[in-house]
């Protein structure tokens, strides 16, 4: 058991912590919205239950 409850953080932080890829970037893919290029884009459900994204800088919606 602990001595302090900072220990106790310490090795919950070690659990959590990420472990990265070989290659950093490999399983993110980076959506930006391709009428301003911002990186504030959301994924919504289309009307035909299918996905959608729409940018928040600019309103753009594609899918």
């Amino acid at each position: 058991m602990p001595a302090s409850i900072l220990e106790e953080a310490e090795g919950l932080i070690e659990v959590a912590a990420p472990r990265r890829a070989a290659a950093p970037f490999a399983a993110i893919a980076l959506l930006t919205c391709p009428s301003c290029g911002s990186s504030h884009v959301a994924q919504v459900l289309g009307d035909n239950g299918g996905v959608s994204y729409v940018c928040t800088a600019c309103g753009h919606s594609w899918s």
